[in-house]
């Protein structure tokens, strides 16, 4: 489930902005700027309608939407719980 967790969470930055195409998987998406907190609200959103969960005010931590792999980590555990 994590890859294509991954896939989409990479489909869904490639489509948005072109850059990210050369980011990988562990790359922070803040640092490298490809990210700020306008793009992360969308981001959150795209989480939350895409695999139907909620995000919580607890879970707004940069740390869970820092890369690739940091989201597919946060959608995992939110669809474990």
């Amino acid at each position: 489930m994590s890859d294509g967790i991954k896939g989409e969470v990479r489909s869904f930055l490639t489509e948005r902005i072109s850059r990210a195409k050369d980011v990988t998987d562990s790359d922070d998406l803040f640092k490298t700027a490809l990210v700020n907190s306008m793009f992360a609200m969308q981001l959150l959103m795209f989480v939350e309608k895409n695999w139907k969960i909620s995000v919580g005010t607890e879970d707004m931590n940069l740390d869970n939407f820092r890369s690739i792999d940091a989201i597919t980590a946060f959608v995992n555990r939110k669809i474990a719980a």
